[in-house]
């Protein structure tokens, strides 16, 4: 059994047109710093945006799509507000304050906060206080997936646009996006986590090396 651990943070936003948009902006992994998108539409379809193959590969081996953009992915920060840009997608948005849950995930030592045994032991709370959102549970290809939320804040504003066609003002993530077994909280937020893939992948030493 492999373990990969991804340290970042994981942005959800809805918006008025329907499409729900989650980013992944990785500083640490097995493929070093990077960032992907995953976009629902208003109509259900599921698509991925990665920076290179060996990234869309591992993706779709966890999640599931309709379809896969291999093009760049940048993240910037400027201040409270982050930038999100691909050929595909052009997004901002403003970070918030600190949500009571944030606090409350603050608390945990970090070292605890980030196993997955700590992830098995939260699940149920997860599931009363955020419903849709699970912190453990079984991805494709019989992969095992950890999150290890370690904060939480609100986002107050989002503009996007995809293949140049606005998407909207922000709203909540619904109905929730159907990449996998988990999905974000339904209020627009981005958390700080680490996230844990266990599997079995007989190509995971070459990982780093793709």
């Amino acid at each position: 059994m492999t373990t990969d651990r991804f340290h970042g943070h994981i942005a959800g936003i809805g918006t008025s047109s329907g499409t729900r948009l989650v980013v992944g902006a990785w500083a640490e992994s097995p493929y070093g710093r990077f960032a992907d998108v995953m976009v629902e539409t208003r109509t259900g379809i599921r698509m991925l945006l990665a920076p290179s193959p060996a990234i869309a590969d591992y993706v779709t081996a966890t999640y599931t799509f309709d379809a896969v953009r291999v093009e760049p992915v940048t993240v910037t920060r400027q201040g409270l507000r982050w930038g999100v840009e691909t050929p595909s997608l052009r997004m901002s948005f403003t970070l918030g304050g600190r949500t009571m849950l944030g606090f409350v995930l603050r608390a945990v030592p970090g070292p605890v906060a980030q196993t997955p045994l700590w992830a098995r032991a939260v699940a149920p709370v997860a599931a009363l206080v955020m419903p849709g959102v699970q912190t453990v549970g079984s991805a494709r290809d019989g992969r095992i997936e950890y999150y290890g939320a370690i904060d939480l804040h609100r986002i107050t504003d989002a503009a996007a646009t995809l293949d140049d066609a606005d998407l909207g003002t922000l709203s909540d993530v619904d109905p929730p996006c159907r990449f996998g077994f988990s999905s974000t909280p339904r209020r627009p937020s981005l958390t700080r986590v680490v996230t844990t893939v266990r599997h079995s992948d007989p190509d995971a030493d070459t990982i780093a090396a793709r």
